[in-house]
C-alpha cells in the first residue's frame, strides 16, 4: 500500500524542498526520484520521445514548480530558458528591459534588435514611473530583480499591474532572490525564469535554466507555447543535471538562509572599510556588490589576491565567488569599471571577512 503525503500547499517552503519530486511512498521503495536515463520509450505510453519529456525532468519540475506556485519546465541552461521566454515576444515587438540586467539577456536583445527583429528600450528598472511611461505601446516587459550587478530593486506588483494595464506580457528573471525571497507569479507575472546553475543547483556542477508560468488559463496557453519551444527548439535538459538539481534543491533553504546572513554581516563591515567606495546590497540576498578604490586595477588586484574567494565568473553556489564585473566586454558601460560583484558563499563569515580583508588591504 501507498502512504498518503500531506498536500504541498500546507507545507512550508523549507519543507516543500525535502518532500517534493520524490516517488510514491511504497514499501520497500526508494525515497529518491530515479534518474532516467533513456531517449526511447515503449508506444503508446503518455511520453514518446525523450525530446517530449522525462521522469526526472517531472520530479524537478514539480520541486521547483510548486515553490514559485506555477507550472516549471527545466531547459538545457539558463540562456535556453531564456530565448525561449524572449520567444514570446513577437517579431519587430517591443520590448522594456532594464538598463542594467545578465549580460546575456541584454546581448540577446542587443542582437534580435539588428537583425530588426525587436526594438528595445532600456530603463532604470528602479525608476518606477520612467518605467510605466515606457510602457505605452510595448509587448512584454523583462524584469530582473534585483539586477544583475548594480541591484536595482524593481516595484514587482506595480510593474506587473501597470504593464497588464496595457496588455504587455510580464517575465520575471527571480535568479537572485529565489522563490524563498520572491514570488513574482503572486505579483501577477505571467513567466518567472531562472538560471538553476546559481542557486537552485547551488554547486556549481550544472548547467540549467527553467521557466515558471502560473496555474492561469493564460499561464497553461504560455507553458504550452514554452513546452513547444523548448521540443522543437532542442533545448533539453539532460537528466543527469536535472537530477543533481533536483539534488541541490533539497538544501536551498539552509544554504541560502547561511549565505544571506553572511552577506548582511560582510555588506555592514565593507560599508566602513576605507578601501571600499560604495557597497551595494538591497537588504535582502547574498550578492553584494562594491566599488573599490584604485579604479579598474585596483579592484583587479583584489580580486586576485583573495584565496577563500573564488576569482570566478559565476554566482549561487556554496562557495563564495569574487568578479571584477567591467572585465567583459558585453557589460554595460554604466557599469563601474571598479565595481567588484561578490556571491557570498556558506562559508565560516569571519573566514571570509579576514579574506577580503587582507586582499582589500593589499
Amino acid at each position: 500500500m501507498t502512504t498518503e503525503r500531506t498536500h504541498p500547499d500546507d507545507l512550508a517552503p523549507a519543507t516543500r524542498l525535502v518532500q517534493l519530486g520524490r516517488p510514491p511512498a511504497t514499501p520497500g521503495g526508494g525515497v529518491n526520484a530515479p534518474l532516467a536515463l533513456t531517449s526511447t520509450y515503449h508506444a503508446d505510453g503518455p511520453v514518446n520521445y525523450a525530446r517530449v519529456g522525462n521522469p526526472t525532468w517531472d520530479a524537478f519540475e514539480e520541486a521547483l514548480g510548486s515553490l514559485e506556485g506555477g507550472d516549471a519546465l527545466v531547459f538545457s541552461s539558463g540562456m535556453g530558458a531564456i530565448s525561449a521566454a524572449l520567444s514570446l515576444l513577437p517579431h519587430g515587438g517591443t520590448i522594456v528591459v532594464p538598463g542594467h540586467a545578465y549580460n546575456g539577456t541584454l546581448a540577446s536583445l542587443d542582437a534580435l534588435a539588428a537583425e530588426g527583429a525587436a526594438v528595445v528600450r532600456r530603463v532604470s528598472i528602479d525608476d518606477t514611473a520612467a518605467v510605466v511611461a515606457a510602457l505605452d505601446g510595448a509587448d512584454l516587459l523583462w524584469l530582473e530583480s534585483p539586477t544583475n550587478p548594480m541591484l536595482e530593486v524593481a516595484d514587482i506588483p506595480t510593474l506587473v499591474a501597470a504593464a497588464h494595464e496595457r496588455d504587455v506580457l510580464v517575465v520575471v528573471d527571480n535568479t537572485f532572490a529565489t522563490p524563498l525571497l520572491q514570488r513574482p507569479l503572486e505579483d501577477g507575472a505571467d513567466v518567472v525564469a531562472h538560471s538553476v546553475t546559481k542557486y537552485l543547483a547551488g554547486h556549481s556542477d550544472v548547467i540549467l535554466g527553467a521557466l515558471v508560468t502560473p496555474h492561469t488559463e493564460r499561464g497553461r496557453a504560455l507553458h504550452q507555447r514554452l513546452h513547444t519551444r523548448r521540443s522543437l527548439g532542442g533545448a533539453i535538459a539532460g537528466p543527469t543535471e536535472t537530477w543533481l538539481a533536483l539534488r541541490g534543491l533539497r538544501t536551498l533553504h539552509v544554504r541560502l538562509e547561511r549565505a544571506c546572513a553572511n552577506a548582511l554581516v560582510l555588506a555592514e563591515r565593507l560599508r566602513g572599510h576605507a578601501r571600499v567606495e560604495r557597497v551595494r546590497h538591497p537588504g535582502f540576498g547574498a550578492i553584494i556588490s562594491i566599488e573599490v578604490t584604485g579604479g579598474l586595477e585596483g579592484a583587479e588586484r583584489v580580486a586576485a589576491a583573495t584565496r577563500v574567494w573564488v576569482h570566478s565568473t559565476s554566482l549561487g553556489g556554496v562557495e563564495s565567488q569574487i568578479e571584477r564585473r567591467g572585465r567583459h566586454a558585453s557589460e554595460p558601460p554604466t557599469v563601474p569599471a571598479q565595481l567588484l560583484r561578490l556571491s557570498v558563499g556558506i562559508e565560516d563569515v569571519e573566514d571570509l571577512w579576514r579574506d577580503l580583508e587582507q586582499a582589500l588591504e593589499g
